[in-house]
């Protein structure tokens, strides 16, 4: 597909789904800002609005690995970039004042829990620093503007909660905690909005500064185009590559795991409401898997060889590891009820469409025109 007709879209065969409860034509011409686009999920989500008619801009460092999907995607061509450090505050400003988004979606992160040890500072100079001079530069500009509205979505993670090991998914209103450095700083990620929205944009004076300020949990993602180093499927890919064993560190660890489209269209549902009803839905919100989703490391790779059709052997490292929990579960009772949000794909549709991406790149295939099937396929299902 190449981009002169990028966006034209035909019908696919399948169910006729509301999208939840999305309008579509809400998103042409929205001037949409999003911090860490050239990353996995904010490729993804790129090009989603992209084929929703948004007027793009982004803030994020240049990847560097050629294989990114950004890159194999050519994601900067639908979209404005700036790159940079989202610690660098002087030049954040400078791309908010310039794009002056209606929508900022906030996924500019170091997301791996293992680097977070190896990197503690970093991890915490990125995920707290990083959204707390974002939500001040978005501060300092309404004092000067606060005319118009604008919806902000700081993506965070399920890991931000306080572990208590439950059988029993957790609500927005649990306790947050974090034991390793990466899902700590992700908690504190999520008081920092909170302190941000209780104190200069409070829900009772929306009429007044119009900033609709949430924050998102998504569980375990998966999908194509992800190449993070100590991450599960990634890792598969790779042992395929090399025809290698696959290492399990955590063979028993339960996740809820779920395709990348799903948090998304999360993400983009609760940032429609967030602009036209900011009052009402300026608060935490969790969008991860039905409960039968949630699935033991091992139970999700033996899955992922099934469908590929490889039979690589599986070796557990018993070696001593950083800690990691052993069971992670969300409620998302909430955003089912008030935004008529619910997972779409299960974990064995994930997985195939997981495995289907890899395999179509494996076999040089066009990836933009495998990746926009995904989504329009996502759409209708």
């Amino acid at each position: 597909m190449s981009w002169s007709n990028y966006g034209k879209r035909t019908a696919l065969p399948g169910k006729s789904g509301d999208f939840s409860m999305m309008d579509k034509g809400f998103w042409k011409n929205k001037r949409v800002l999003i911090t860490g686009h050239t990353g996995f999920k904010g490729s993804w989500l790129t090009l989603w609005l992209h084929s929703l008619g948004a007027r793009l801009f982004g803030y994020g460092l240049m990847p560097e690995d050629d294989e990114s999907l950004y890159n194999v995607c050519d994601v900067s061509k639908c979209i404005q970039s700036y790159y940079g450090d989202i610690r660098d505050q002087v030049f954040l400003q400078k791309a908010l004042e310039e794009s002056d988004p209606e929508i900022i979606f906030h996924m500019a992160a170091q997301s791996l829990v293992r680097t977070s040890y190896e990197n503690p500072i970093e991890t915490y100079e990125v995920n707290v620093l990083g959204t707390a001079y974002l939500l001040e530069v978005v501060r300092l500009m309404r004092t000067k503007n606060p005319v118009k509205p604008i919806a902000i979505v700081n993506v965070t993670s399920d890991k931000c909660y306080e572990n208590m090991e439950w059988e029993w998914g957790y609500r927005e209103n649990d306790s947050l905690g974090g034991y390793d450095p990466y899902s700590n700083s992700k908690a504190c990620a999520e008081l920092v909005t909170s302190s941000y929205r209780s104190s200069y944009f409070p829900p009772e004076a929306y009429t007044f500064h119009k900033v609709g300020l949430a924050s998102a949990r998504a569980g375990n993602v998966i999908g194509g185009g992800d190449w993070a180093l100590d991450r599960l499927i990634p890792d598969c890919i790779r042992s395929i590559r090399n025809g290698e064993p696959i290492i399990l560190r955590k063979p028993t660890a339960t996740r809820p795991w779920q395709h990348v489209l799903e948090p998304l269209s999360g993400y983009i549902n609760l940032a429609q409401k967030l602009f036209l009803e900011g009052r009402a839905y300026a608060s935490a919100w969790n969008f991860g898997p039905l409960e039968k989703d949630n699935s033991s490391v091992e139970d999700v790779v033996k899955l992922m060889l099934s469908i590929w059709g490889d039979s690589l052997p599986i070796q557990i490292d018993r070696r001593e590891q950083p800690h990691e929990t052993r069971q992670l579960m969300l409620d998302c009772s909430r955003a089912n009820g008030l935004l008529k949000w619910k997972p779409r794909w299960d974990v064995t549709e994930a997985v195939i469409k997981t495995v289907e991406w890899y395999k179509n790149y494996t076999s040089q295939k066009n990836m933009l025109d495998i990746t926009l099937q995904q989504i329009r396929h996502y759409e209708v299902s």
